[in-house]
């Protein structure tokens, strides 16, 4: 029998953009309002935990930077596929955000006066990157959830599985879930729901996401009719670990590391003399393949793929110790090589998905004619309110994941009071009934024929890091969706070989190996069908920026075999386009 939960929020995903939400929510209405916070990991193994360089913000306007400095850089960066009011509106909410989670007991890295520190990051044009010093993310994540701690009302749902969102008339009705404990199935009805289920990047192989990122939240919005906005754009960091894949934070450059190619040349000298290493991310990643792909990297047959290196050895090992404490073990751990007498071997990695749920700037979630779905919200990676467009500022990314929950918060709050009196609405029984037939008698009940679902998600992976990548061709993209549209075929027929219902890892790599399928399908379709060059997305076969007719939004829905497309203007509100130097 299902069991049915009823709260008042109901948010899905348990890293910084769903626990700011959370807080906020609980800041405004106190103990009146029920939340649940549902996780298919451990609330504090959420893949925010990883995040390491920094947080943007302008803290010291009397020293030079300003929020007209922190918005131009941000839309500049985004190759101006931002929406500018978006950007502007976060750019202004950040202090707050930085100065509030000091409050709350966030150990920032200090200056020798005490006050938060802050260092440069790529594409920023004022060192603004607040952190601690390179496990930010980690120390923010504690941070929330002590003070997430100080509030009743609030239960947490760890290594639940939501398996599907219910949009019923327009409006959120509930999620069903998968309580990987009891292999039962939960029903959480909502009168308000959050979608933070966080990027996809698991949809390659060499990536920096923990395993647990697989689009979930993307696929099943989808699912329900929702549009996904800007999949195209995926970012690769230009320093990956070779071979592991780990992220080496952009905090090792912005504290004065170099790249260097097998001769020993700062070859970013040539792409981006002004800014150097600490040029934007799509501008560095396509640097370190061109050095490669015109025989300058370095290559290991152990590592199995071409690299160049990162050198921090001139930075000495106290500064190492003290600023990149993480780096230093990574590198130690990971590599066997010691940053403080050896250079580092990276690549680019997959790091960030731009794209994402279709959002307004106040993380509403909208349809396809651009209409709330009254009562949802999307929040942090999960969402596309379009602030990073084409290409993410590092230290962007925690900073929009803090600013989302705040505003989504207080959304959901206002809509709280203002309908008070109505009650939720209960989700159809047949989509219920559909959901659970399909999981435990389709899935687990059914026959075990069909290729391993673990082969297929591989298989998934080599095409997406050999012809989604960096660089993009049309022939590339097409043999994707090719071989994509296939394994989506294969994975149909997949079952998971073990029919037992408590903790059934088998089952959940099927149901998100079927999610990471259809958001890479997308993602190669939204590729093929923009034909030009704009921050992450490189067509070689276009390789200009075309404003004229590229200058806008995309939006898809997948539907089988069949991508739903359409196009918005993006909002232009301060800056024309120009071109990118750097």
């Amino acid at each position: 029998m299902v069991e049915v939960l009823d709260y008042d929020v109901v948010i899905v995903g348990s890293g910084l953009a769903g626990l700011r939400t959370a807080i906020e929510v609980k800041r405004r209405l106190g103990d009146q309002v029920s939340v649940a916070v549902v996780s298919k990991v451990q609330l504090m193994r959420s893949h925010s935990v990883a995040a390491e360089g920094g947080t943007a913000a302008v803290l010291y306007p009397e020293e030079g930077d300003s929020y007209a400095l922190h918005a131009w850089d941000t839309i500049k960066g985004s190759d101006f596929l931002a929406d500018q009011d978006a950007v502007w509106l976060m750019v202004k909410l950040a202090p707050e955000e930085v100065r509030l989670l000091e409050r709350w007991g966030m150990p920032w890295s200090r200056r020798p006066d005490g006050r938060i520190a802050q260092r440069p990051f790529g594409g920023h044009s004022f060192p603004r990157a607040c952190y601690a010093a390179d496990k930010t993310g980690f120390f923010e994540m504690q941070t929330l959830y002590g003070k997430l701690q100080q509030y009743d009302g609030w239960d947490r749902f760890d290594e639940v599985y939501v398996t599907s969102i219910v949009v019923e008339e327009g409006e959120f009705r509930a999620v069903t879930a998968l309580d990987l404990s009891s292999g039962e199935m939960i029903v959480f009805r909502g009168k308000a729901g959050v979608i933070a289920t966080g990027g996809a990047g698991r949809v390659y192989r060499f990536t920096t996401y923990s395993y647990s990122a697989t689009g979930d939240g993307l696929a099943m919005a989808m699912r329900a009719g929702i549009p996904l906005k800007d999949m195209e754009f995926i970012q690769f960091h230009p320093t990956g670990l070779v071979p592991s894949g780990i992220l080496i934070t952009e905090g090792a450059r912005g504290e004065g590391g170099y790249l260097v190619n097998a001769v020993g040349e700062r070859f970013m000298k040539r792409y981006a003399p002004e800014k150097m290493e600490l040029a934007p991310r799509d501008v560095v990643s396509r640097a370190i393949m061109r050095e490669i792909i015109e025989g300058r990297g370095l290559h290991d047959d152990d590592y199995g793929m071409d690299y160049v290196l990162l050198d921090l050895r001139h930075l000495g090992e106290d500064k190492l110790n003290e600023k990149l404490p993480a780096v230093r073990e990574i590198a130690i751990k990971h590599a066997g090589i010691d940053p403080a007498s050896e250079p580092i071997p990276v690549r680019p990695v997959a790091h960030y998905t731009m794209g994402g749920i279709n959002t307004d700037k106040y993380y509403r979630v909208l349809n396809i004619e651009g209409k709330w779905i009254r009562g949802l919200w999307a929040v942090g990676e999960a969402a596309a309110a379009s602030i990073h467009g084409a290409n993410r500022l590092g230290s962007n990314s925690t900073i929009e994941c803090l600013v989302s929950g705040r505003l989504a918060g207080a959304q959901i709050a206002l809509f709280l009071q203002k309908n008070a009196r109505e009650g939720a609405k209960p989700p159809s029984k047949s989509i219920v009934e559909r959901e659970e037939k399909w999981i435990f008698d389709n899935l687990l009940g059914g026959r075990r024929d069909g290729r391993s679902i673990y082969e297929i998600r591989e298989d998934m992976q080599s095409i997406m890091d050999k012809h989604v990548h960096v660089f993009r061709t049309r022939e590339g993209l097409l043999e994707a969706l090719r071989k994509l549209r296939d394994l989506r075929s294969e994975a149909e027929r997949a079952y998971p070989e073990d029919k037992s219902r408590i903790y059934n890892t088998d089952l959940v790599a099927v149901l998100e190996t079927r999610n990471m399928l259809d958001v890479a399908y997308t993602i190669t379709y939204m590729a093929l069908l923009r034909e030009e060059s704009r921050g992450a997305h490189y067509r070689l076969d276009y390789p200009r920026r075309d404003d004229e007719n590229w200058l806008r939004h995309s939006l898809s829905i997948l539907h089988g075999t069949e991508v739903i497309t359409s196009y918005k203007p993006v909002s232009i509100t301060t800056w024309k386009p120009v071109e990118r130097r750097y």
